[in-house]
């Protein structure tokens, strides 16, 4: 035990600088027993990067048995964190019950955000609240018509108001309702920490807002014809949802979708589709969030929606290749992706053809 404990002190010292971290994780992972991975790992969580613990945070989101080798301090984290878990759902099913349309809130992004703020934290229990999963919704009050029966039993009609949860697609609006249950503002750096967590519980990816999230983003990848995809050469598996008709995610109806959806962990690499001017670089509330459009000419432009940060100008002329923006999950979006449109002479197509 004493030469583990040596161990693992030279890994915690080693993990306090980001290159020495992501490249001794990997020997540790080849060399070391489990429990000095978990440890090591944890050290990354406890200096504050995104770098998460994956073991620790797949074991608190799917359950199942923890390792004997897992220190008792972080076995009582895991144990908090997934009575914490338990309580959101109960709250997360009653909104659910109360949405309309097929509406539903996402319970991974309602998590991990409670896990990024948190986790090893004193008492969590005290913040796995209806507060806290309200933070993610709206509450309207609706009116319907009702039958009813009086007391002779006769049937008549009513108007009667009911209240009908909303869930809030905009993770700005979330953060905004959060600071102010919160009273202080949660940081750049939970933010991006909770999109770490997202990303790897729904994706198997942490992405993160460096950009090259996922695999394929680095270098461009650039067909014959010129036409560079946004997202790397891999695109092609990362499709949710394609060009045309669909049923809306939203309202559960069916209705024209206007470009290609591909999934991708916020903060990957987005890039011009070919040379052009920039003409829109915007944030839209009501639809695609934060979003560049750039006329190539001829014709043709090229939309990318639901990013998480903006990186080019209007007015600016870029190169096919050139990082314009990274992605996200602004707007009205469930989760991070990026939406890809294709117009040609003002008509909306299909973007598939053009891809390399």
């Amino acid at each position: 035990m004493a030469s583990a404990a040596i161990l693992a002190k030279a890994a915690a010292v080693a993990l306090t600088e980001e290159g020495m971290r992501k490249k001794a994780g990997w020997v540790l992972v080849v060399i070391f027993s489990p429990a000095i991975v978990i440890l090591t790992l944890i050290c990354s969580l406890a200096a504050g990067t995104s770098d998460h613990n994956v073991s620790v945070a797949q074991m608190c989101f799917h359950g199942g048995a923890i390792s004997s080798e897992v220190p008792d301090e972080y076995r009582m984290y895991i144990e908090d964190m997934r009575d914490c878990f338990e309580l959101l759902d109960g709250y997360i099913t009653a909104i659910n019950g109360m949405a309309e349309g097929g509406a539903s809130l996402d319970e991974t992004r309602v998590k991990a955000i409670f896990y990024a703020l948190y986790f090893g934290a004193d008492n969590p229990g005290s913040n796995a609240r209806q507060e806290f999963a309200d933070c993610f919704t709206k509450y309207e009050t609706r009116t319907r018509t009702v039958t009813r029966t009086d007391e002779d039993g006769n049937e008549f009609e009513a108007e009667e108001s009911y209240t009908v949860a909303v869930p809030i697609t905009d993770l700005a609006e979330v953060y905004r309702n959060l600071d102010a249950l919160l009273g202080s503002g949660i940081t750049a750096e939970q933010k991006d920490n909770a999109d770490s967590v997202y990303n790897l519980i729904r994706y198997g990816s942490t992405g993160g807002a460096g950009g090259g999230g996922i695999g394929g983003t680095d270098p461009p990848f650039v067909g014959a014809d010129g036409f560079c995809s946004p997202i790397g050469a891999d695109w092609r598996e990362k499709v949710t949802s394609e060009f045309g008709y669909r049923k809306d995610p939203f309202t559960g109806k069916t209705k024209g979708h206007s470009g290609m959806d591909i999934a991708v962990p916020t903060g990957t690499s987005v890039r011009a589709a070919l040379p052009g001017t920039v003409t829109v670089s915007k944030y839209n509330a009501g639809g695609y969030g934060y979003y560049v459009m750039i006329d190539h000419g001829g014709g043709l432009v090229t939309l990318y929606g639901h990013c998480s940060k903006l990186l080019a100008a209007v007015g600016q002329t870029v190169l096919a290749g050139d990082v314009i923006a990274l992605s996200g999950s602004t707007g009205r979006s469930t989760g991070p992706h990026l939406h890809f449109e294709v117009w040609l002479n003002g008509e909306r197509t299909n973007p598939r053809p053009y891809l390399p």
